[in-house]
């Protein structure tokens, strides 16, 4: 059996605004109706061949990545939350802990953000590489290059194991445009996919010979983690002092044992928005419209709004996305200067870089929909059985109005059942909660008044997910 890791860190700044830092890429619905990390899980879905995953992502993504995971009846073997981001090497070595050295196992570790169209393809050549990894080569998956790429690492093939698959002779670094053209030229390099497989004793053995330090410091975060409903915390301590690095520096590099197998399987990191119109399906002057958009005379765009109608006249080759509370527009070829704009809007310290405007919560959302001085609206959205944390407020009274569903609300020593077009008043100081005990989502408006409304006057009494 193969035990896949999906490896669901990472931020996706170059897909702003869509992908923010409370809400990165792979966990948004970009190419389909379902979320790349969900597309990932759904690649390694055969339980004749896989085992249950083994899946680690931030702690501030862990109810989201729950919640899809959820959707798709998949329960991870592990749900091991980091506390900062720490590139790929500590995820790998928590992982390899996780699964445990004795067990014959491969395991695939997967970025839970990239795109893989020719899925067939992929598996095939994954099933290919089982007997040399069963033989103690860590194997990674090259792409045979489209096209002189300077975003993309590079794999220099070696001597032949067997048919199709060989011995890394270099890694390449992202290059220059000249020197990417050579190395496409030659024949003889891969793009770095990223993706691995191998044994979790192989992979513990050359953490302990070329990166011990980072090894022990996991292996102490790791044996310090604690349960946590269904998830398992790295202790932050520990975790705080492991150095930054890719499994790609930290080993793959250096190992003697990399082995690389060349597949053409329809790759993607989905790194900006230009790689997203590569993969995109266009229509015939090779525009890759989504959402409500009205052109005329427009080529070679990627145009996306989530709400408003957009518009463009007379131009090409552009980016344009309408997203929640931000517009970006871009030339198609300097799509990777997004970055720029991030770096601006951290320095700036705008909420855009890290927060939309519906903000996730276990229990479902809510999202502002008017705010001034002395008073906010929102939207909530609680899932079927579904709790708020039961709280109160120094500065605000609350007003909730069901739009439709129904609501069980708690106000001190009440219990209230309210429906559609119901409302209850929830004056400074009450304790109060809501539940939805029926079968659909819950939909409530909630208006705050008051003399400060901040996110940190919320006092938790209880809370069914541990957040008090």
């Amino acid at each position: 059996m193969i035990t896949p890791v999906l490896l669901c860190g990472g931020g996706g700044s170059r897909l702003w605004p869509m992908s923010r830092t409370a809400f990165p890429k792979q966990l948004l619905p970009l190419v389909s109706d379902k979320t790349l990390l969900q597309e990932t899980a759904l690649r390694v879905g055969d339980q004749s061949r896989f085992k249950q995953p083994i899946v680690i992502c931030n702690v501030e993504h862990r109810f989201l990545v729950a919640e899809q995971l959820r959707h798709l009846d998949i329960v991870p073997q592990h749900l091991i939350l980091e506390p900062a981001g720490r590139n790929t090497a500590p995820a790998v070595a928590t992982a390899c802990l996780a699964h445990g050295p004795d067990d014959d196992d491969l395991l695939l570790i997967l970025p839970a953000d990239h795109v893989i169209e020719n899925e067939e393809a992929f598996l095939k050549a994954v099933f290919k590489a089982e007997k040399i990894a069963r033989q103690g080569k860590i194997i990674t998956f090259g792409i045979n290059p489209t096209q002189p790429e300077t975003g993309y690492g590079y794999i220099q093939k070696g001597t032949l194991i067997e048919y199709g698959i060989y011995c890394v002779q270099k890694f390449q670094e992202k290059p220059t445009l000249e020197l990417a053209k050579e190395l496409v030229s030659s024949g003889e390099y891969s793009w770095n996919s990223g993706i691995f497989l191998c044994k979790a004793k192989v992979m513990l053995e050359e953490l302990k010979r070329l990166q011990p330090d980072l090894l022990k410091q996991t292996e102490t975060a790791f044996n310090a983690a604690e349960k946590d409903l269904d998830f398992l915390r790295l202790d932050p301590v520990a975790f705080e002092k492991i150095q930054e690095a890719s499994i790609d520096y930290a080993i793959m590099e250096h190992t003697p044992h990399a082995a690389v197998i060349p597949v053409d399987m329809g790759w993607s990191d989905v790194g900006s928005w230009k790689a997203l119109w590569d993969i995109s399906v266009k229509d015939n002057a090779d525009n890759v419209l989504i959402g409500d958009v009205v052109i005329q005379d427009v080529s070679g765009s990627y145009i996306r709004s989530d709400q408003k109608l957009v518009s463009v006249i007379g131009l090409d080759d552009l980016i344009v996305i309408v997203h929640d509370d931000a517009v970006l527009i871009a030339k198609k070829s300097e799509s990777q200067r997004v970055k720029e704009v991030v770096h601006q809007l951290k320095n700036n310290n705008r909420v855009e870089l890290d927060m939309h405007s519906r903000i996730y919560r276990p229990w479902g959302y809510y999202q502002s929909v008017d705010a001034g001085e002395r008073f906010q609206v929102k939207r909530l959205m609680l899932h079927p059985g579904a709790k708020t944390s039961t709280q109160m407020h120094h500065h605000r009274a609350e007003h909730w109005v069901v739009v439709n569903g129904t609501a069980k609300v708690t106000r001190d020593d009440e219990i209230l059942m309210l429906h559609e077009n119901e409302s209850v008043y929830l004056p400074i100081g009450c304790t109060h909660s809501v539940e939805n005990p029926g079968k659909i989502p819950l939909h409530l408006i909630e208006v705050q008044a008051g003399s400060y409304l901040g996110e940190d006057d919320i006092v938790r009494i209880d809370d069914l997910y541990g957040r008090c």
